[in-house]
């Protein structure tokens, strides 16, 4: 089955993409069909977006587009983020874990 843009177009795993919602662009890494859904991946994120909100860009979009580094960091940035509560999540935050001065 093959998974198209809201527009119409078809994707492949090599062509850059946009996200409607954010703007976000980068390189389609994957593709997939889960119940007559269209998914994309991009190759910068996990994030598996609807294909419907994915605009696959023109070849001269394709030809200039990078995400730009600002974005990279913001996304960097995210990654640590995720990582830093993950390990928060085992910490016990009960009093009795607590030492009492005096």
């Amino acid at each position: 089955m093959e998974i198209f843009d809201g527009r119409g177009k078809p994707f492949n795993v090599g062509l850059m993409a946009r996200y409607s919602g954010t703007g976000t662009i980068g390189e389609v890494t994957a593709v997939k069909v889960e119940q007559e859904n269209g998914w994309i991946q991009l190759d910068h994120s996990d994030v598996w977006y609807n294909s419907e909100s994915m605009e696959v860009l023109n070849k001269k979009n394709n030809k200039n587009s990078k995400v730009s580094s600002e974005k990279l960091d913001s996304l960097k940035s995210i990654e640590k983020t995720k990582k830093k509560i993950k390990s928060m999540e085992d910490v016990n935050m009960s009093s009795s874990s607590c030492d009492w001065g005096g």
